[in-house]
């Protein structure tokens, strides 16, 4: 029997055209490599499984595979040393790679050393490094690799060209997959292949395990079914099939679906975890433009368009915010089964809901007399308002809730016209009946209203000097008078605000806002040593002083 070679080393990339899903690494690499611009330390930092020692190595070969007088037949493996720091991680390892740097490459132009997992170096190992890395001998170059660059020393990264390598999409792991099923004659159905990539979550490596693990598994022909099955997921047939019950109201049937998949050993996330990202697999299909985000095969696709046609897209925002509440509550709660099926209940009650909300705008616009073309914002077309929502528009309606002060300064307004259009029946000399009135109205309306809205604009800090102020009104002007100079300044920073309320409040009649400085008020000063002390009794009580020259007091 010939000994097997898994696909991760049997199809592992030899070249940077080879590599997967790393388009922007390999080229970078490249233009250094031909523009003589090579830098002497590298870090490559990223998840498992995406290519970081694979193009370590293939760095390694070309940079010596370049030199005109190197044999175009040698692999250079003598030139490139790797060290796995997660058990060589002392000082007397690096103190060794120190020692093998000294010495120059026989064959080839470069020495490369790659360190893998290089995070898990101790700190004295890391600081022996330094120097060597810092000012390392021409032909030596050092490629460290990583999962983890936060552990990383900020010394070490500031002597390195860091490369961050991304998750591989799952388009590019099908399709790399695809080549090997082909080259391998094997028969895989490509809805295996998406649920693959889908599971090895962007790591090319951990895919190709799996469809190692998934060919053996079905000894023959790999079909969709014998992939959930091994993998152990959720196919997605079960969410549209859920799906579909929750949009037909069938509440009872939808409970034994769920009760069946968490009996087969599947957590309950799984199931509000993958309802929402079903439900946003439907909406992302609606439109054709963000069809292209979905990661699914064809016929899954056109699976999706055709729940998408059926459901609104208040429908479906509402079961995502459903499906995303109940994930969040589902790891904090005692009972988390039990949120499952509420999420359940709540969802396949949604269609009923929404259209009692569209009847409801329907008999409004019949109540207002409206034609039947009239337009009315439909609260169907838009998603129901979450608990949280609900209760702050309640809260807002009470006394205990947010004021709504543009409906008091309408109301205050219209009973000052009122006022005015009474007294103005009244003879007038020279419009002064007609000022006074709109000055005691804005007086009276100043003290409750605007110095709140100020106040609520700039708070404490001009609480102090609207209401130690003194304010009058002329007719066109409102005068303020201050007891001091910070007050002043303070109000002179607001007076565009002042007079802007004033205004709403009094139909446009304050033209101008004066601030004067009035009287200081001088404080008597309170006693403070025992001679004040005394002298303030003697003013207070005049038979003081008597009394402490007959007794011949003295303070002591």
């Amino acid at each position: 029997m010939d000994q097997f070679i898994v696909s991760a080393r049997k199809y592992r990339p030899t070249a940077f055209k080879e590599v997967v899903g790393q388009k922007h690494i390999a080229e970078t690499l490249m233009h250094e490599i031909t523009s003589s611009k090579l830098a002497q330390a590298f870090l490559f930092t990223g998840p498992r499984g995406v290519g970081k020692t694979t193009c370590a190595r293939i760095l390694a070969k070309v940079i010596n595979s370049q030199d005109s007088s190197a044999d175009a037949g040698h692999d250079f493996s003598f030139n490139v040393f790797e060290l796995d720091a997660a058990s060589n991680n002392s000082v007397d390892d690096i103190r060794n790679l120190i020692d093998q740097v000294r010495i120059p490459p026989q064959v080839g132009k470069y020495k490369v050393y790659i360190i893998d997992e290089v995070h898990m170096l101790s700190t004295a190992a890391f600081n022996a490094f330094l120097k060597t890395l810092e000012e390392p001998p021409n032909y030596a170059i050092f490629i460290l690799a990583t999962t983890e660059r936060h552990k990383i020393l900020p010394t070490i990264l500031s002597r390195c060209q860091v490369f961050n390598f991304n998750r591989i999409m799952a388009s590019d792991i099908v399709e790399h997959l695809k080549m090997i099923a082909e080259k391998e004659k094997l028969d895989v159905a490509e809805d295996a292949l998406h649920l693959i990539a889908r599971k090895a979550d962007g790591g090319l490596r951990d895919a190709l395990s799996m469809f190692d693990q998934l060919v053996s598994f079905a000894a023959g022909a790999v079909t969709y079914e014998n992939a959930v099955e091994m993998l152990n997921l959720l196919d997605l047939d079960t969410f549209f099939e859920l799906s579909d019950l929750f949009y037909d109201e069938k509440i009872s049937e939808a409970l034994l679906l769920i009760n069946k998949v968490i009996d087969q050993g599947f957590d309950g996330s799984l199931i509000t975890g993958g309802l929402a990202q079903h439900y946003r697999n439907v909406m992302v299909s609606k439109d054709q433009i963000t069809n292209s985000l979905l990661d699914v095969s064809e016929s899954f696709k056109e699976k999706y368009k055709e729940q998408a046609s059926k459901f609104t897209l208040s429908y479906i925002l509402n079961a995502l915010s459903i499906c995303a509440e109940s994930d969040d509550k589902y790891k904090m709660s005692r009972n988390p089964r039990l949120h499952i099926e509420l999420a359940a209940i709540k969802i396949a009650h949604l269609k009923r809901v929404i259209s009692n909300l569209g009847n409801l705008s329907i008999q409004k616009k019949n109540d207002l007399g409206l034609k039947s073309n009239t337009p009315v914002k439909a609260l169907s077309d838009r998603a129901l308002p979450t608990i949280k929502e609900d209760i702050s528009s309640k809260i807002t309606n009470t006394r205990i809730g947010k004021i709504d002060r543009s409906a008091i300064l309408k109301k205050k307004k219209a009973e000052i016209e009122n006022r005015s259009s009474v007294n103005n029946d009244e003879p007038t000399q020279s419009g002064e009946v007609r000022s006074n009135i709109v000055s005691d109205s804005v007086r009276r309306i100043s003290e409750d209203l605007i110095k709140a809205r100020i106040i609520d604009l700039h708070g404490i800090r001009i609480q102090g000097a609207l209401n130690t102020s003194e304010w009058k009104f002329d007719g066109e002007n409102l005068i303020l008078t201050v007891s001091n100079k910070a007050s002043q300044h303070s109000l002179d920073e607001i007076k565009t605000e002042l007079i802007q309320q004033l205004n709403e409040v009094s139909s446009g009649s304050i033209r101008k806002v004066i601030i004067e400085l009035g009287e200081v008020v001088q404080h008597e000063r309170r006693p403070y040593t025992e001679q004040e002390k005394l002298e303030f009794l003697k003013k207070k009580h005049p038979i003081m002083s008597e009394v402490i020259e007959k007794l011949k007091l003295r303070l002591p």
